[in-house]
């Protein structure tokens, strides 16, 4: 797990200036690569690469990067893992590839020499976000994995074009010029994320999972140059698995699915250096922890956080699972003030506004494992492979009930639910609430109604969703001068044909909350502890198969997940799994109501909006008025606008006038 730069042309005119520029992007990834250090340069063409690295296999010099080939043709530099190194390597060997070390980075360079760029890539399986040079041919490959697991920024800046693993290395360089893309906010807006293509900056991109770019050398100085092609695709493997589903029936999907996720996680435990897993006690984290020990002749290391919040904490049900495995566990119980202590480097740790309240525990339970190991495991992916989330029963059932009334009668219903505020819905629940058993209590009952309004005004189920699963539903009214432009979720152009609802909101899930918030997260979060995370879920192989998986095999009998329950049941008895599905949350309501108020309110303040002229103050102020009267939860809405606004005091750069900030205290 590293960090790679590099750029091709500018304003360097030496040998010197080259190096000195690309060190000093590479140094900014340093907590992704604390181990090693390499830059390489050509000063003929004007290419620079460098490169940070976090020693995991073949921990000598022969893993060190910049790598050249052996014919000395191709220079890579390469973020991540490819697991079935070994498989290839003898296969290489048997066709007369020699090789110095056992790195994978070695056998990728042999791989790519012998099959060529793509058809190398399309042989490994893993994680990894890459840039090669070829010096014969003056082309510039980027490639980054299936699934987004590994980022990858690209794009030009004046006439100099640079990619990075994270936005900080872009900006070290002296030729970039941060400019505020007030189109990308309204999407981070809407979403909590800013989604790929885009990045927070205009000129900036994220290439997007499964892609290869390929640039020459002589267009790299003319921006929007250079041909992107699709090696991967989420879209083809759903239509794939549409026209050719998986044949057997339950006991051969279960035989099957078992085997995918004991190799795929056998693979993913292959180091040169302490391993463990993150373990909440949920399905997917669970079964990723159980095949672990399965296939170990030692206990794994396994760490979870817990809160002092019943709502909030999951610690007990892990320390259950741990105890029944044989686990070597080790739990930390952190204050309400440690995880707020966590606000202040969000910033610089996800480098563009990222405003999942999970990146919190995320980041102490990264760095909780750190303490021991380098490497840790974890179960994200299973939600949406599976059908895991709740939403997707919710927006069902909803369109279900709802859809087939005609729009103007919808429209009426919404208009009706709107004629009491939030704050009139809860007085009302509160209420009734006397009349009610306790499990039919609502959270936040006003904020869901209002919610409701909105999925009744849509024109169709895609729609409902949208709107179901949107922060700020209409971010183009907060955003001065900002237009929401076209992202997977609204443009059907990019949509398989002919899924059912079900399986739609997966899809959609897959190449965007998924790549963009989950994989992002957790990237982020590990990489700021220096530890490397792997998804053995997300193992491509095991993606194509649940793609072809019958729905029945993921929801039955109400329960969520079928088919991977049906595999963790022979590891772990279902009484200490079975259990509704509960987030990896913190309090931020309440704590946005008490100890971070002030710091907030500095961040929020109406003056500092207008000043900035970026998002209007009007509807901002009104929700947080709302939100510190306890008369509705806008806590998630009101977190997007303040990581934003927090991200636009801390980064360096000027984007706009803002002003010094210091962290409230707590």
């Amino acid at each position: 797990m590293c960090g790679i730069t590099g750029f091709i042309g500018g304003s360097a005119s030496d040998r010197d200036e080259l190096r000195s520029r690309v060190e000093l992007m590479a140094n900014q990834l340093v907590h992704r690569g604390p181990d090693d250090a390499g830059a390489w340069i050509d000063p003929v063409v004007g290419v620079a690469l460098g490169f940070r690295r976090l020693a995991i296999l073949d921990l000598s010099q022969s893993g060190h990067q910049p790598m050249l080939s052996a014919s000395g043709r191709l220079v890579l530099v390469f973020n991540g893992e490819v697991y079935n190194f070994a498989s290839l390597r003898e296969q290489l060997e048997a066709k007369g590839h020699q090789f110095n070390g056992h790195s994978d980075t070695e056998v990728m360079l042999a791989a790519i020499t012998e099959w060529g760029v793509e058809s190398a890539v399309q042989r490994f399986v893993g994680m990894f976000a890459l840039a090669l040079w070829d010096k014969q041919e003056r082309l510039l490959y980027l490639v980054r994995d299936r699934l987004g697991i590994k980022p990858l920024y690209f794009g030009w800046s004046g006439r100099t074009f640079m990619f990075a693993s994270e936005l900080k290395a872009l900006r070290a360089h002296p030729d970039f010029t941060p400019e505020l893309d007030r189109d990308a906010l309204t999407l981070y807006l809407r979403h909590g994320y800013v989604p790929q293509p885009y990045s927070i900056y205009q000129g900036i991109s994220k290439l997007r999972p499964g892609c290869l770019f390929i640039l020459r050398q002589e267009e790299a100085s003319i921006p929007g140059r250079g041909c992107t092609h699709t090696y991967w695709s989420a879209k083809d493997i759903a239509e794939k698995a549409r026209m050719d589903p998986f044949p057997g029936g339950d006991q051969e999907a279960i035989e099957r699915l078992d085997a995918l996720l004991r190799d795929a996680i056998r693979i993913r435990m292959v180091a040169d250096v302490p391993l463990g897993a993150f373990l909440s006690g949920g399905v997917d984290s669970s079964t990723v922890v159980a095949i672990m020990q399965a296939q170990s002749t030692q206990p794994v290391r396994t760490f979870t956080i817990g809160f002092r919040e019943d709502e909030f904490n999951e610690a007990g049900y892990a320390k259950k699972v741990a105890a029944h495995l044989g686990t070597d566990h080790t739990e930390l119980y952190v204050t309400a003030k440690e995880a707020q202590g966590v606000i202040p480097k969000l910033s610089s740790l996800f480098d563009e506004p990222f405003a999942d309240q999970s990146q919190i525990p995320t980041y102490l339970v990264s760095v909780l494992a750190r303490r021991a190991v380098t490497v840790s495991l974890s179960g994200d992916g299973g939600d949406e492979l599976f059908c895991g989330y709740d939403r997707y029963f919710r927006a069902r059932s909803l369109w279900r009930n709802v859809g087939w009334l005609p729009a103007a009668a919808r429209h009426s219903l919404a208009s009706l639910i709107r004629l009491l505020n939030p704050e009139s819905w809860n007085k009302l629940a509160r209420q009734l609430s006397v009349l009610l058993p306790s499990r039919l209590a609502i959270y936040a009952p006003g904020n869901k109604a209002w919610g409701l309004a909105e999925c009744l005004c849509a024109d169709n189920a895609q729609e409902c969703y949208r709107t179901l699963v949107s922060q700020w539903r209409h971010p183009e009214k907060l955003v001065i001068d900002g237009s929401e432009p076209k992202d997977f979720l609204s443009d059907d152009s990019e949509w398989p044909l002919d899924l059912n609802f079900a399986q739609w909101m997966m899809f959609i899930d897959m190449i965007t909350y998924l790549s963009e918030d989950i994989l992002t997260k957790l990237d982020r979060a590990s990489m700021g502890a220096s530890l490397e995370a792997r998804v053995p879920i997300l193992d491509h192989r095991l993606v194509e198969f649940a793609a072809g998986v019958h729905l029945s095999m993921k929801i039955r009998a109400g329960s969520t997940k079928w088919l991977l329950r049906q595999v963790l049941h022979r590891y772990v008895p279902p009484e200490l799994i079975d259990r509704p599905k509960s987030g990896f949350g913190i309090p931020l309501g309440m704590w946005l109501r008490g100890p971070l108020r002030e710091w907030a309110e500095a961040l929020i303040g109406e003056l500092r909006l207008r000043d900035e002229g970026i998002l209007r103050p009007e509807l901002i102020r009104k929700r947080w008025a709302e939100h510190l009267s306890g008369h509705a939860d806008w806590s998630y809405h009101l977190w997007t606008i303040l990581i934003f606004q927090d991200w636009l005091t801390q980064t360096p750069g000027s984007l706009g006038t803002h002003h010094s900030m210091r962290f409230g205290t707590v």
